[in-house]
């Protein structure tokens, strides 16, 4: 994990949209690895159900800045404590299909149980760096989107999670600020604007 390079990066933002909303990628040290966080977000929620996700969620007029939002979305969400996170970076920011422009920080947390929310959170995964980071579990795909034109999407398949859509960009930013990933210049597939994505 390169630490210094990721508080070292000055995050591009997106203005304009017409929500905001922040989110936790919550790095978890142990013994002999680094993990990241992830919820798998409740199937009955109208917006991305059942799809992998960093701890977030909108800003609240009661957030004082978008970093607040994402602490206050990381204890309501799993159980994690403001004082618990230390925020060593951020993010390019991105904007989503559904009008959010997102903040995403990247934050060290303690190595505990956490508890889900089971209103938005149907489960938390902690997966390991080292799988992420395995080219063997990635593969990419190039379609047309009604709303970006030619795209590229992401997906990580690890312990039978698939991380992909706009967790699966900022992770792609993730790795390769923190880690000397890289992702590889050829898309495994083109597909059609209307063809199965594999998850």
């Amino acid at each position: 994990m390169d630490w210094e390079r990721v508080a070292a990066h000055e995050p591009a933002e997106v203005s304009g949209a017409e929500r905001e909303a922040a989110i936790l990628a919550p790095v978890i040290t142990r013994s002999d690895d680094e993990a990241l966080l992830f919820t798998k977000r409740a199937d009955h929620l109208g917006e991305h159900p059942g799809q992998m996700s960093f701890p977030g969620g909108g800003r609240e007029p009661s957030d004082d800045d978008l970093e607040a939002t994402a602490k206050r979305e990381g204890f309501e969400e799993i159980g994690l404590r403001p004082s618990e996170v230390e925020v060593v970076g951020r993010l390019d920011d991105i904007r989503t299909i559904t009008e959010y422009a997102v903040r995403p920080f990247v934050a060290r947390v303690p190595d505990r149980e956490y508890t889900p929310d089971e209103r938005e959170v149907a489960e938390i995964a902690v997966l390991s760096l080292d799988d992420l980071i395995d080219l063997s579990n990635y593969e990419s795909e190039r379609r047309d989107h009604p709303h970006y034109g030619e795209i590229r999407l992401h997906f990580f398949h690890v312990d039978g999670y698939t991380v992909w859509g706009a967790t699966g960009r900022m992770l792609v930013q993730f790795l390769q600020l923190a880690t000397d990933w890289e992702m590889p210049d050829e898309v495994d597939r083109v597909v059609d604007p209307d063809a199965e994505y594999p998850v």
